[in-house]
Order: C-alpha cells, then sequence, then structure tokens
C-alpha cells in the first residue's frame, strides 16, 4: 500500500471512529487556532475530525478504485523543479489578467457542491471567506442557495458554474440570472453527461440529509444530449466570458478554440467521475501545445503546494483552482478558515517564485523544471 493510499484508510478510519463534533462548535476555530494550520495537508488531517464520515466520503472520494485520485496528487510529485541563484526576488510580481479583470495571484477556487454539508455557514462562508482573500470564486450551479444569494456574500469577483440542461429555456434564464447577479465570466462544466462511479460515496448513501438545488430545474440535471452545437447556442446570448470545464484531450481543446469559447480549464472533475484518465498536470502541456497561447488555460486537481503553482505554470497554466482544500479550510473554521487555506498557499506560491530565482509570473516557464 502506498503512503497515499494508507493517509486515505487511516483518515477513513479515523473519521468513522470520531465523534461528531458539531457544525457550530467547528465555527470557533478561528483566530489564533486557525494559525495553526502549516499548510494544506495540514488542514485535510484537522477537517477530517470536523466533518461528518458521511460528508466526508463525498467530499474526498473519488471515481471506482480512485485511481486518478491518487495520480492527481502524486503526479505533481514527480515534477522536480530547477532553482536559479543570484537573482533579485525582493519583488515579486504575483498579478495575472484573466477576461480583463486582474488577480493579486493566480489561484481561484473551482466549483463544489454541497458546501453546507461541511459547515453550516456552507456557501456564503466560502463567498465570504474568498472575498477576504481576494480570491476569484466560481460558485457551483449545485450550491444550496441561488446564484444570487450566493453573490451578494462575496466581496471578491464571482465566476458562475453552468450545467446546461435538459430544459434549454431554463438555462438560458439560469446563465442570464448569474449575469445579472453579478457573475462575470461562465465555466459550462462538458465532462458530465453522467456521474461517475463513486463507490466511497455511495457507501454512505441515504446518511446525508436532502438538499435544495435552486439552481436547476430538478435534481435529473445532467443531459447526455449535449454537444458542440450546444456550446454555439450558449455564446449566442451569453454576454460574459464562456469558459469549458472538463477538458483533457488536445482534439477537444483544438476544437474549443475553434468554437470561439474564451478559455478551458484543464479537469477532471476531481477524479470523480472517469477512473484511470491522466493527472490534470500530465495532460495540461499536451494541451497547452495544441491551444499555443491563443486562449488561457485554467487546470485544477492535485494542487496542494505553491511548487504546485509553479509547476502548472511552467507546464502553460494562467491560473490553477483549489477544491477540496478550501472545503478542508471550512469545515474547520467557516469563512476564516476558507481564507486561510489561501493564505497559506499564496505564500507558499510566493516562496516557491523567490527559491526558484522567478521574480514575476511571464519568468515561469519551462526552465524552472528539472529536464527529465
Amino acid at each position: 500500500m502506498s503512503v497515499i493510499d494508507a493517509s486515505i484508510v487511516l483518515c477513513e478510519i479515523e473519521c468513522s471512529r470520531a465523534v461528531c463534533i458539531t457544525l457550530l462548535s467547528m465555527q470557533a476555530k478561528t483566530g489564533a487556532e486557525l494559525e495553526k494550520a502549516l499548510s494544506l495537508p495540514h488542514f485535510a488531517e484537522m477537517a477530517c475530525d470536523c466533518i461528518s464520515p458521511a460528508a466526508w466520503a463525498r467530499l474526498e472520494g473519488g471515481a471506482a478504485d480512485e485511481i486518478t485520485l491518487r495520480w492527481n496528487l502524486e503526479a505533481y510529485r514527480h515534477i522536480r523543479l530547477r532553482p536559479r541563484v543570484l537573482v533579485d526576488v525582493s519583488q515579486l510580481d504575483t498579478r495575472v489578467t484573466l477576461f480583463g479583470q486582474e488577480l493579486p495571484f493566480p489561484i481561484l477556487l473551482s466549483p463544489t457542491g454541497a458546501q453546507g454539508f461541511v459547515h453550516t455557514d456552507g456557501d456564503l462562508g466560502v463567498a465570504r471567506g474568498a472575498g477576504a482573500a481576494e480570491a476569484i470564486l466560481i460558485i457551483s450551479s449545485s450550491a444550496s442557495m441561488r446564484v444570487e444569494e450566493v453573490v451578494k456574500a462575496a466581496t471578491a469577483t464571482v465566476w458562475f458554474q453552468l450545467y446546461i440542461q435538459r430544459d434549454r429555456e431554463f438555462t438560458r434564464d439560469l446563465v442570464q440570472r448569474a449575469e445579472a447577479a453579478g457573475c462575470r465570466a461562465l465555466c459550462v462544466s462538458v465532462d458530465s453527461p453522467s456521474h461517475g462511479a463513486r463507490d466511497r460515496e455511495y457507501r454512505f448513501k441515504g446518511q446525508l440529509p436532502d438538499r435544495p438545488l435552486p439552481n436547476f430545474q430538478s435534481k435529473d440535471y445532467l443531459d447526455p444530449t449535449v454537444t458542440w452545437k450546444d456550446i454555439d447556442w450558449l455564446q449566442s446570448f451569453a454576454k460574459i466570458p464562456v469558459l469549458l470545464k472538463g477538458i483533457i484531450d488536445p482534439d477537444d481543446a483544438d476544437i474549443a478554440v475553434q468554437a470561439g469559447v474564451s478559455g478551458i480549464f484543464v479537469s477532471n472533475h476531481g477524479a470523480r467521475n472517469l477512473d484511470t484518465v491522466p493527472a490534470t498536470i500530465d495532460a495540461l502541456p499536451l494541451v497547452s501545445a495544441r491551444v499555443q497561447g491563443r486562449i488561457p488555460i485554467l487546470v485544477d486537481g492535485g494542487i496542494r503546494r505553491g511548487t504546485d503553482i509553479v509547476k502548472a505554470l511552467a507546464l502553460g497554466a494562467t491560473a490553477v483552482g483549489i477544491g477540496r482544500p478550501y472545503l478542508h479550510g471550512l469545515g474547520v473554521g467557516g469563512a476564516a478558515g476558507v481564507t486561510r487555506v489561501l493564505q497559506i498557499l499564496r505564500r507558499e506560491f510566493e516562496l516557491a517564485m523567490m527559491l526558484t530565482g522567478r521574480p514575476t509570473i511571464a519568468s515561469i516557464d519551462r526552465s524552472v523544471l528539472w529536464p527529465t
């Protein structure tokens, strides 16, 4: 059994043994207690004791044998960095611009659902935590509250994640609602004609309460009939940039560029859909080579350290997204926990830039990677 396998099993055991700490008590873990968390893996350890076993299985589980789930993490560990010395890194510039929006650092919060199972603050806590850290939040269409309510709680830029639903007019109305609320980009999930075989999550089926899905017409919200024609249809009326989320094949990336989308998100749905697909960081350089800088590329899946961000940018990403880590922060400390996770990752990224001799985002290229 690998170290990662062992840690997953151990955490499951510990969660199943733990007396469920009430979510209300979790709200007290702020300030000095949150400062004790030194890394995203440390937050994961803390969150395991703060989140119910059923919610933990939903949060941490992947598809089938969870091979891709492990690959997402392991692939980053096999990429070695090549630091340069005697470079003036006293002034760092971590800013990036996406669709006319300047970000202070290239870290976004990828869309996740069922946040209320992690902490009573739920989607509102994530929105507040992201705002305090000045990070873009991509609001999930499977949020437990209407997109307008989440936007009201946000103090930083928000985007909206969309599933094209069977009722296209309902989908059009949802897009227009998100635009009117103030969402500044649209991330269309294109990798989910169906859910994956989420065995770990399904073992706890029925142990979590039903939750409202006010941004959907019904709970059967995945449509296997969606094709590239629907992307054309969507772009015919969307007034904000449209990104496709869930691209890992370079051929699909090329089609996306030809379809005129504003950007793509290299993602394997957090390894929750199809098992044994490549880690996203392994797919990224192939996608980047095909896109050739024509549109921005984002990537999520497996990012846990600042060094991971350097590697992703070196291989062609404009920015990265995190999912599970900010939910760990939410579970431990509500909105303040989300903010703390982002602060840790941002600081690690800055340290990695300094220690590799890369004072600007533009200076991070393939030369920062050790030759294979």
